[in-house]
């Protein structure tokens, strides 16, 4: 079968348009009017984006991105409760796509309860609800897509608010080329024999274990890690450079494909610290020792953030072919949905 005839008989809800077209989200997010005018008065000691799955993957993304930039401490919280040390000094950023999110909605009041300084990022929901009673400000995105399909939305729209209270610089111009970049290779994608198809037939069969470097391209790996659960069905594994190189490498000296059919990812780039590249390839050779088939991953623009964005994407296909290809609907998440039912 060709692409088109995988897409016409595993993709009903037509993904591959949606990430064909996800250049159009960072549009809409940044052309966004938003007005967070009552935070900008505020002095803020540190940040907090709470919010889960697809909506809390924003925030990590944003750690790696303005690595070398963000001037306070920023966290993301994946949880009920607010850590200990928020306070009225907090800006708390209220992540959640669909507003309904019930961890996010308990942060969220908490919140409100320890007068943190706050900021809404959803489509509507209780949040919105909530937000609006308080007169706290919301930046609405568009409606209409899966969390995991809407990171366009909801990276620029945390972005924006970060450049519009004057946290970080204008990021105009980097913003504009991840555009245009993400607008080509969203047509690339969808051609015949491109390296995101190509890439997911050779882990048909396998169960993905993804490295990649802590604190450059760690939220890349974790996200690419959640996109084989939700969008392929498979379970993947994730872990950093050099964290794992104090346990993790030592399960190679065991390794045996008939306990675990697995091939390694490494997620590169030339940022990394001498050593980290060094780390990188010892590990690989040591694991290929015993038997394990890998593939190194790297993006070969010429900025760091812009290859980030590019890693990112290229994931996102990746992880949709691979869908497909085991004959699986990249947007049915039918455990999610008895999870929410059996809680409620």
């Amino acid at each position: 079968m060709n692409i088109n005839d995988y897409v016409a008989k595993y993709d009903p809800q037509n993904q591959f348009k949606v990430l064909e077209e996800t250049y159009t989200q960072i549009e809409s997010a940044w052309q966004n009017e938003i007005d967070i005018e009552k935070l900008k008065t505020k002095k803020f000691r540190n940040i907090i984006v709470t919010g889960l799955g697809g909506s809390a993957i924003s925030g990590d993304l944003v750690q790696n991105f303005l690595r070398d930039e963000m001037p306070l401490p920023f966290s993301v919280n994946r949880n009920y409760n607010l850590p200990l040390f928020a306070d009225k000094n907090t800006l708390l950023i209220v992540s959640s796509y669909s507003g309904n999110t019930e961890e996010t909605i308990s942060v969220f009041e908490e919140g409100i309860k320890k007068k943190c300084g706050i900021v809404c990022i959803t489509t509507g929901g209780k949040v919105e609800e909530m937000a609006l009673k308080k007169k706290i400000p919301v930046v609405k995105m568009k409606p209409g897509f899966q969390p995991r399909f809407a990171l366009g939305l909801s990276f620029f729209s945390l972005l924006k608010v970060l450049s519009g209270l004057g946290l970080i610089s204008d990021q105009n111009e980097t913003v504009e080329r991840i555009k245009n970049l993400l607008m080509l290779k969203g047509k690339e994608y969808t051609r015949e024999n491109n390296i995101a198809f190509n890439c997911a037939m050779q882990l048909i069969g396998f169960i993905p274990l993804i490295y990649s470097a802590a604190d450059v391209t760690s939220a890349a790996g974790y996200r690419l890690k959640c996109q084989f659960n939700e969008n392929s069905k498979l379970h993947a594994f994730h872990n950093v450079i050099p964290e794992l190189n104090h346990n993790e490498i030592i399960g190679w000296e065991t390794y045996s494909n008939k306990q675990l059919n697995a091939k390694l990812i490494n997620i590169l780039d030339e940022t990394y610290h001498p050593q980290v590249k060094k780390r990188f390839e010892i590990t690989t050779e040591l694991a290929a020792k015993q038997g394990l088939d890998y593939m190194n991953i790297e993006s070969e623009e010429d900025d760091f953030k812009i290859r980030l964005m590019d890693l990112i994407f290229l994931f996102d296909w990746i992880t949709y072919y691979t869908a497909v290809l085991r004959g699986y609907d990249p947007s049915e998440i039918d455990n999610i949905h008895t999870l929410k039912e059996r809680l409620s």
